[in-house]
């Protein structure tokens, strides 16, 4: 039986956490787009689940619906983080199971 190596361990600890911490930098860069109401509100947000920018069409805002834009605001914001996190899950995806880390020692 192989002898269980914790140097070999810790290393492929910080590798997968360096590996952690660039997917997350370039997943911030990424940005998603959303809107509600027919595209009266749009919302663009980025990976690192900060919303950029919000457009609400002026027409709404005439419409003088205070409850309406607030309700599609929302529902906007929601869907374009959902978005986000879809971008961070597949980046994190790409680092494979457990990001490639394997036990030194253990069912080598």
């Amino acid at each position: 039986m192989a002898e269980f190596d914790f140097q070999a361990l810790l290393k492929q600890a910080q590798s997968l956490q360096e590996k952690f911490k660039q997917m997350q930098a370039e997943a911030a860069d990424k940005t998603v787009e959303a809107s509600a109401g027919g595209g009266m509100v749009h919302v663009v947000a980025d990976g690192g689940m900060n919303v950029r920018k919000i457009t609400i069409e002026p027409a709404l805002i005439v419409a003088n619906d205070k409850a309406m834009i607030e309700d599609l605001i929302v529902v906007a914001v929601n869907a374009a983080l959902k978005r986000a996190q879809e971008i961070v899950a597949s980046e994190v995806g790409k680092l494979g199971p457990m990001g490639g880390f394997k036990i030194p020692g253990m069912g080598d």
